[in-house]
Order: structure tokens, then C-alpha cells, then sequence
């Protein structure tokens, strides 16, 4: 069995076959990029002037997954890596995908990416730059530009409305005023793309560590209140929600910062405004069940060990620890009655937190109760003694069931 090629090396084979065959074939984009920055890219992407047809000719595994775009995906070492044909593109006529495309060479290909952090390439065999839009000064400048007229780039893919911040956010780099200006004169067009797409890069936003920062870039640019229909905001619901973003540990979930966005919602909303945003049901409950319960624990002296105990039974448990830190603080409150719940849920042994119940449906059929609407209150009941540590024994929970058994529930012939 061969071993499976890391992404670079599947890139560079890729091109060395492409070469040996008299084809042009370079890096291109995010990867270049961020080699230039010293960080490891997470993919690697090749552009060659051979037309996807030849791609698939030279290359035993390829998908055609986007020929019409000069797109092919080629399987080398076990890595799926984009071949894409360089081209020039012509009119967008959906805000996202062009109309019709010319195979061309690498200064037109360049020409039509969104940002020059974005629109170099480069040459693994001599380790050579190719930059034609200014990409490398832009990178030691700090600077997100847009390549070619920023109108002309935002209306053939309105998502790069959000790209320029994330960008931005990410790198710690400064908008270029044309590219700024026009990302506010057009913040309205994000409300025409696909909410899928808008969603994932909140994602890609959100989950890094300088989330609030860009956060607080939507806010300014214009673009928050239309990232999902009925967008209700006013400055200090902004605010508060970027302070708590700006609080949150560097590593944080989507969905608690999405909790932190949505804090001032409803629970009806916050369902509401998830599913806008297709986020998956596990995610949409989950933000959902954090923002319900996020002033729980700011003032928990008198919550009870089983109350306490429920709610750490739920798997989004640390986040809610996150979220509700995050929140005290923004607001300027005291954390101390928060401290406390913390060390009191610490405390308690982990084995301790969700015990198997002593007690199911089947015991207390045997006990002669006939089953109803009835048996969840008393399994709950009894539950609730056993999580507080008042009952310790089945023969316990059996004497407590009984006792919960409304006067009129009669016994069965065979009860006890």
C-alpha cells in the first residue's frame, strides 16, 4: 500500500506531471498567501493552461466537477486536490457564478480573483512569486485591496462582502478605503446570497480569535443587519454582543459565539434566525438551549443539586460556562454568585452527575400503577431525590413512587 501524500506533495505532483507534459502549472490563492505569511495551508490548489479534458486525460482519478468553469478535481496519494484551468470571466449574472468563462493564462486569471492577498501564484519547483496586482506589498502592508474595480469584484460574488472583513479580521489587516467604501455603499447585496454561504463564513469568522474585531467591522460596514431576514438591531444590543465575543477563550465554539449574536433574542426568534441561517438542527438547538440559559448561573446560590446537576447533564455545559462569563461581564456585573456555581458544579463527582435512575416505567408497572400521562411526573419526582442524594436505593425510589400516586390512581389487583 502506498503512503498517503501530505496536500502539498499531492499539489506538487500534480504540477510536475502537468510540467513533463508541456503544460504551464503553478500554486495559486489562499495557499500562496499563506505560505508567504509563514503559516501552513490547509489545502493547496493548482492552475494550469490545460483544459480539463487534458486534466483528465493525464490523470487516472479526477472528478469533472466544475469543467464548465475549467475546474477538475485530480486524486493523487489519496488527496483530492482543484486543478482549475486558467480563465477569464465574463458576465455574472447571478452575483455568483459567470455566465460563460475563456481559457486564458496566468495575468488574466489573476485579474479576476477578489483580493491580491488572494490573486498570487506560485512556483513550487523554483520557488518563484508570480504577482500581477500587488499582492506581496499589500501582504507586508497590512492591507485588504480589491483586485480591479472593488463594484465590479462584489457583483460577481457578493460573499466577498464578508470575505474582505473575515480577511481583515483574521490578519489583523486594514480595509483599503476604495475597497471599504464600496463594501458599504453595497452591504444591502448579502441579503441576495444563498444564507448556506453566509453561514459559513460566520463560521470561518466566528471561530477565530479575533472574532470580535470583525464582528465589530459588520457592524460598522453595514453588513449586520441584513446577514438574515428581519435583522432587528440598535447600538447597544450591538455592542454588548461584540463585548461578550471580545471575552470569549480564543478557542469558543460556533455556537456559543452564535449565542453571543443572538443573546438578545426570544427563544422563538433564536430558532427562527438559525434556521434562516440553515444551521444544522443539532447547532440550532443548541444555540437555542444557551441563550435560554445563559442568567442561570449568574445568580445560582439557591438552584438546587438536582437542577444544578440537569443542567450540567447537557453537552453544551462549557459552553454555557463561556457564554455566561462572557455575559456578566459585558454587562459589568458581578461573576462572584457565578464563581460560586462553578466550584459548587466542579465538586461534584463526575459519576455523580447523571446516575442511571433507580427507577423506570417497568417498575412502576410492577408496582401495580397503571401507565399515563402520570408516570413521567413521578419518574421526574423521583429522579430530582436522587440527583439531590434523598434517595439512594431502589427499595427508596419504589417508597417515593407510591407516595407521589394521586389518591385517586387506584392499584392494580395485583399492586402492593
Amino acid at each position: 500500500m502506498k503512503p498517503r501524500l501530505s496536500p502539498k506533495q499531492a499539489a506538487v505532483g500534480i504540477i510536475r506531471r502537468l510540467r513533463a507534459n508541456g503544460h504551464i502549472a503553478l500554486l495559486a490563492g489562499g495557499c500562496v498567501r499563506d505560505m508567504l505569511l509563514g503559516h501552513r495551508p490547509k489545502d493547496y490548489d493548482v492552475v494550469t493552461d490545460a483544459v480539463p479534458q487534458r486534466v483528465a486525460e493525464l490523470f487516472k482519478k479526477t472528478r469533472l466537477v466544475g469543467a464548465q468553469f475549467g475546474v477538475v478535481l485530480v486524486r493523487q496519494g489519496g488527496v483530492w486536490t482543484e486543478v482549475a484551468t486558467f480563465r477569464s470571466d465574463h458576465e455574472y449574472a447571478d452575483g455568483r457564478h459567470p455566465t460563460r468563462v475563456t481559457f486564458g493564462d496566468p495575468a488574466e486569471d489573476a485579474q479576476r480573483r477578489d483580493f491580491t492577498i488572494n490573486g498570487m501564484f506560485y512556483d513550487p519547483l523554483t520557488h518563484e512569486v508570480i504577482d500581477y496586482v500587488g499582492g506581496q506589498k499589500d501582504l507586508r502592508d497590512g492591507l485588504i485591496r480589491a483586485i480591479g474595480p472593488p463594484e465590479k469584484r462584489f457583483a460577481e460574488d457578493r460573499l466577498r462582502l464578508i470575505r474582505a472583513i473575515r480577511f481583515a479580521g483574521r490578519f489583523q489587516y486594514r480595509i483599503e478605503p476604495h475597497t471599504y467604501q464600496a463594501i458599504r455603499r453595497h452591504a444591502h447585496l448579502i441579503a441576495h446570497v444563498s444564507a448556506e454561504r453566509v453561514r459559513e463564513e460566520l463560521e470561518k469568522m466566528l471561530t477565530d480569535a479575533r472574532r470580535a474585531w470583525a464582528f465589530r467591522m459588520l457592524i460598522e460596514s453595514g453588513l449586520l443587519r441584513h446577514l438574515w431576514p428581519k435583522s432587528d438591531w440598535n447600538a447597544e444590543r450591538a455592542e454588548l454582543s461584540a463585548a461578550m465575543l471580545q471575552r470569549l477563550p480564543v478557542r469558543s465554539s460556533f455556537a456559543a459565539a452564535v449565542a453571543c449574536i443572538l443573546v438578545h433574542w426570544p427563544s422563538q426568534e433564536v430558532n427562527r434566525i438559525c434556521r434562516d441561517l440553515t444551521c444544522s438542527n443539532d447547532l440550532r438547538k443548541r444555540v437555542t438551549w444557551l441563550v435560554e440559559h445563559h442568567r442561570t448561573l449568574a445568580e445560582a446560590d439557591d438552584m438546587s443539586l438536582a437542577d444544578l446537576k440537569r443542567l450540567m447533564q447537557h453537552p453544551g455545559f462549557e459552553e454555557l460556562l463561556t457564554l455566561t462569563s462572557a455575559w456578566l461581564a459585558a454587562k459589568g456585573r458581578s461573576l462572584s454568585a457565578f464563581h460560586r456555581a462553578v466550584r459548587r458544579a466542579r465538586a461534584i463527582p463526575a459519576d455523580q452527575v447523571a446516575p442511571p435512575p433507580l427507577i423506570d416505567g417497568a417498575d412502576l408497572i410492577a408496582m401495580g400503577l397503571t401507565p399515563g400521562p402520570m408516570f413521567k411526573r413521578i419518574l421526574e419526582r423521583v429522579y430530582d431525590a436522587q440527583l439531590e442524594g434523598t434517595v439512594a436505593t431502589k427499595a427508596q425510589a419504589k417508597a417515593l413512587a407510591l407516595a407521589e400516586v394521586p389518591r385517586t390512581q387506584p392499584l392494580r389487583d395485583d399492586g402492593r
